[in-house]
């Protein structure tokens, strides 16, 4: 079975840099898609970035293109979030998602989820 667990949320000041994990475990993940989503107060979560775990293709929202960085370690099982130049409307609940194969935008998709770690940004 598998399972995601996040860490490295905290709260940082804007245009401050942090850097979120999501160990996986359950599976060698070679044909996954791991994803980020973040969930504001108030708001519907959405979609944040992917990566396709077998050739390294990423994705990302509009939102946070040329801020954010997705990236792995296939020996540890881990997928990264680098975040950068972090906003005040960055501050949410952060959680990884996995799925078979490909990476998709549609929260229904996936069917495992980590705990989630909060982010929060003061201005």
């Amino acid at each position: 079975q598998v399972q995601l667990v996040e860490s490295g949320g905290g709260l940082v000041q804007a245009g401050d840099s942090l850097r979120l994990s999501c160990a996986a475990s359950g599976d060698t993940f070679s044909n996954y898609a791991m994803a980020w989503f973040r969930q504001a107060p108030g708001k519907e979560r959405e979609f944040v970035g992917g990566i396709r775990w077998s050739d390294d293709n990423t994705y990302y929202a509009d939102s946070v293109k040329g801020r954010f960085t997705i990236s792995r370690s296939k020996a540890k099982n881990t997928v990264y979030l680098q975040m950068n130049s972090l906003k005040a409307e960055d501050t949410a609940v952060y959680y990884c998602a996995a799925r078979l194969f490909v990476v998709t935008r549609r929260i229904s998709s996936y069917n495992y989820w980590g705990q989630g770690t909060q982010v929060t940004v003061s201005s």
